[in-house]
C-alpha cells in the first residue's frame, strides 16, 4: 500500500495542483498561465533527467539495442524542445478587442473624406462561381465609404465569365500574362494596378463580415504595425469533423490554433500573417519589395520580411469573416502539405528565421517550424516503440521497474493533458486530438522529410474547393498504413500472451501491453477519418426567425442559398407544392415544397404532433441572390460549436467504430 502511494504520489500532486489552482483561475491571466506552464515544464524536466541518468546512460553498448535506446531518447528530447517552446508561448495571452474599441472611436471620429483608402485583393485561380460570388459580393458590401474602397479580383485563370460577373457588380477584374510565383506573384500584379493605402486580402473562398475594416483599420494608428491578422472561421464542416461524425459536437480542426495559440503568439509579439482575412499597410509591403515570392507560404514570409524592417503583426481574435475549410481529405492534405513545406522553406531563405536581419534571438526561435519538424516524427515513434519490443524484444530504455516508470512518466502526461484541458477547454480532448494527429502522420511525415531534402521541390498547389469537388472518397493510402499498424501491434500482443510463442520477459511487458492497447484504440479512431462522407455544396445555417409560408406563420430554422426549412404547426395546410416564402427584406420567394419531416423532440409522450418541418427549395438569381449572400455570410450567422460535448463525442465515436466494424465484417 505504501509502495503504491509512493508511485502515485507525483501524479496525485499534479492532479491536486490543477484542482486547487488552475481550474479555479482565469486561463486568460498571464500570471496564472506563467505559474502553470512553469510547473509543467519542471515536471517534464524531472522526467528527462530521470530518463537520461537512469534509463539511458546505464545502458551498455551491446549492439543494435544500444543505438535504439539513444534514438528513442533523442526523439523524446526533440518532443521536449517543442513542448518547451509551446509552454513559453502559452504562458501569455492577449485579447485586443478592448484596444480595438478604444482605437476605433478615435480612428472613425474623423470625417469620411479623411479616411484612408483600402484595396481588397481576392486572388483566384480555378475556383468556380459558387465559391467566388460569396467573396466578391461580401467584399463589396463592407461597411466603409464606397469612394474609399475598391475590390480587385486577381484572376490567374483569365476567365471571361468572371470578368463579366465582376463588371456587373462593380469589382475590378485583373489578369496577367503568366502565373509566375503563383499567389504571391498574382498579388504583386495587383499592387501594380492599385493604389490604396491599405491592402485587405481574402482568399477566393473567404467572405468578410461587414465590420471587418472598422475593427482592423484602427490598429494602424501605430505606425509600426504592418499587418493585422484575424482568425479564420468556417461555414462548412471540415473532413475530420464529418468523417468522425462529430460535426455538431466537435469544433473544426483549426480552432486550437486560431482561438488559443495565435492570441498567445500575439502576446509575445511573434504573431504572423496567415494570408487570408488579413490587412496590410501598403507602405510596409513596399518596404519589403512586395509580397515575397521565395516561398509557397508568402504570408509567413511577409511577416518575417516586415519584422526585418521593424514592422509588427497584430492579431485580433474576433470572428470577422467566414470561409470554406478543406472540403475533403484531398484538399485537407494539399493545404497542410503546402503549409508544412512553406514553413520548412523559410529555414533556407535569406529573410527566414535563421538568416533574416533585424530579428531578435527570441523571434528567431519562435519562428522555427518546430511543430512541423517534430510532431509527426514523435507520433510515428510512439507507434513503433511497442512494436519493436513485442516483435524483437528491443527495449526503448534501461528499464528499472514499473513503479519507477509510472512515477516519472505518468505525471508528465497528466500535467500536459490537464494543462491543455485548462488552456483550451472547448478545443481539446486527448484521445480524439491524438487520433487526428496520428491520422495525419502517414502523409505528413514524408512531406517533412522531402521538404528537408528538397525544400523547393514541389510547386504551389491550390486547395481544391467548390463545385466539381463533391465526390466522396476513401483514403486507401492512409487506411493501409493504419490497418497495418493495428495488425502488427495486435499480433505482437497475441504472440506474447501465448506462453509457447512469447519471447519478451520482464516488467516492461506490462507497460508495452498497455501502450499497445492505447495505440490500437487511437489507430481505430484515426481509421474512421479515412472514410469520406458526401457533402452539400451550399451549406445551411441554423437560425430561428419568424417567417410566413403562403400566409401561414412559421419559424425559419435553417437557411442556405437554395433551401429553407420552416417549422409550422401541424394543422397548417398548403394548396400546392409551389408556395411563397416571405423573408424579411426580400420580395416573396417562389419555392418548391419538396419534403415534410418530423423530429422526435416535436412529438409529445402522448403521441401528439406539435409541428412539422417543410423543406422549401428555391433558385435565386442576380441581386436577390446577392442579398441572400449578404444576409447569410457577412456576420449575422455562424455554425460554430461553442463547446465540446464530451459524452456526445464518446458515443458518436463508439457508434462510428461499431458501424464501420459491422460493414467491414
Amino acid at each position: 500500500m505504501v509502495q503504491s502511494l509512493l508511485v502515485l504520489a507525483p501524479t496525485l500532486l499534479v492532479i491536486a495542483f490543477f484542482l486547487l489552482g488552475p481550474f479555479n483561475w482565469s486561463r486568460h491571466r498571464t500570471w496564472a498561465r506563467a505559474v502553470t506552464c512553469a510547473l509543467v515544464a519542471l515536471i517534464a524536466l524531472r522526467y528527462l533527467v530521470w530518463r537520461f541518468t537512469e534509463t539511458v546512460l546505464p545502458y551498455p553498448n551491446d549492439g543494435p539495442n544500444f543505438y535504439w535506446v539513444w534514438l528513442v531518447f533523442i526523439v523524446e528530447m526533440l518532443a521536449f524542445s517543442e513542448v518547451a517552446l509551446f509552454l513559453i508561448l502559452m504562458s501569455r495571452y492577449v485579447d485586443r478587442s478592448v484596444e480595438a474599441n478604444r482605437l476605433g472611436q478615435v480612428f472613425f471620429a474623423r470625417k469620411p473624406g479623411d479616411l484612408p483608402t483600402v484595396d481588397v485583393f481576392i486572388p483566384t485561380y480555378n475556383e468556380p462561381l459558387d465559391v467566388l460570388e460569396r467573396t466578391i459580393v461580401g467584399a463589396l458590401a463592407l461597411d466603409y465609404p464606397k469612394d474609399k474602397l475598391k475590390v480587385y479580383v486577381l484572376d490567374d485563370g483569365r476567365r471571361d465569365w468572371l470578368r463579366t460577373f465582376c463588371e456587373g457588380r462593380g469589382a475590378f477584374h485583373v489578369t496577367r500574362s503568366d502565373n509566375a510565383h503563383a499567389k504571391a506573384g498574382n498579388m504583386n500584379n495587383g499592387l501594380a494596378v492599385s493604389s490604396g493605402d491599405f491592402i485587405a486580402v481574402f482568399d477566393a473562398d473567404f467572405v468578410p463580415y461587414r465590420n471587418f475594416l472598422r475593427r482592423t483599420l484602427p490598429f494602424f494608428s501605430d505606425e509600426t504595425i504592418g499587418i493585422v491578422q484575424t482568425p479564420q472561421h468556417f461555414f462548412n464542416i471540415d473532413p475530420v469533423q464529418s468523417n468522425l461524425g462529430l460535426e455538431n459536437v466537435w469544433p473544426d480542426e483549426q480552432r486550437l490554433f486560431f482561438d488559443e495559440i495565435a492570441p498567445s503568439r500575439d502576446g509575445w509579439d511573434v504573431s504572423f500573417c496567415c494570408g487570408s482575412c488579413s490587412i496590410a499597410r501598403r507602405k510596409a509591403i513596399d518596404a519589403i519589395g512586395g509580397f515575397p515570392t521565395e516561398s509557397i507560404t508568402e504570408d509567413l514570409l511577409t511577416t518575417l520580411s516586415m519584422l526585418n524592417k521593424g514592422y509588427k503583426t497584430r492579431y485580433l481574435n474576433e470572428r470577422l469573416s467566414m470561409g470554406l475549410a478543406a472540403e475533403n481529405l484531398t484538399g485537407y492534405f494539399v493545404q497542410r502539405e503546402r503549409w508544412c513545406q512553406g514553413g520548412i522553406q523559410t529555414l533556407y531563405l535569406h529573410n527566414g528565421p535563421l538568416r533574416g536581419p533585424g530579428l531578435s534571438l527570441f523571434q528567431r526561435i519562435m519562428f522555427l517550424p518546430m511543430s512541423w519538424l517534430v510532431q509527426y516524427l514523435v507520433r510515428f515513434t510512439v507507434l513503433v516503440v511497442p512494436i519493436a519490443y513485442l516483435w524483437f524484444g528491443a527495449l526503448p530504455l534501461h528499464f528499472t521497474d514499473v513503479g519507477d516508470y509510472l512515477s516519472h512518466q505518468v505525471p508528465v502526461l497528466a500535467a500536459y493533458f490537464l494543462l491543455m484541458l485548462w488552456l483550451t477547454p472547448t478545443r481539446y480532448l486527448p484521445l480524439v486530438s491524438t487520433a487526428v494527429g496520428t491520422f495525419s502522420t502517414f502523409r505528413m511525415l514524408p512531406t517533412v522529410l522531402s521538404s528537408l531534402v528538397r525544400p523547393f521541390g514541389k510547386p504551389f498547389k491550390v486547395t481544391p474547393k467548390g463545385s466539381g469537388n463533391e465526390a466522396s472518397a476513401f483514403d486507401a493510402y492512409t487506411f493501409t498504413w493504419i490497418a497495418g499498424f493495428i495488425v502488427v501491434t495486435a499480433l505482437g500482443l497475441l504472440i506474447n500472451i501465448v506462453p509457447e510463442t512469447a519471447h519478451t520477459r520482464g516488467s516492461f511487458s506490462t507497460i508495452a501491453a498497455f501502450w499497445s492497447g492505447l495505440n490500437i484504440v487511437v489507430l481505430v479512431i484515426a481509421s474512421l477519418i479515412c472514410f469520406e462522407k458526401p457533402r452539400r455544396l451550399l451549406q445551411a445555417f441554423k437560425l430561428d426567425e419568424a417567417v410566413e409560408v403562403d400566409g401561414a406563420a412559421g419559424r425559419l430554422v435553417s437557411l442556405s442559398l437554395d433551401k429553407a426549412v420552416v417549422a409550422v404547426p401541424t394543422e397548417t395546410r398548403f394548396r400546392s407544392t409551389r408556395v411563397l416564402l416571405n423573408l424579411e427584406g426580400f420580395a416573396p420567394l417562389e419555392a418548391d415544397l419538396k419534403q415534410v419531416t418530423q423530429r422526435r423532440g416535436d412529438i409529445t409522450r402522448s403521441g401528439d404532433k406539435r409541428r412539422y418541418y417543410v423543406h422549401l427549395h428555391f433558385d435565386l438569381r442576380g441581386f436577390e441572390r446577392d442579398k441572400m449572400i449578404i444576409k447569410l455570410y457577412t456576420g449575422r450567422y455562424s455554425r460554430e460549436v461553442p463547446d465540446i460535448d464530451k459524452i456526445a463525442v464518446s458515443v458518436s465515436l463508439l457508434l462510428r467504430a461499431f458501424g464501420r466494424t459491422r460493414v467491414a465484417s
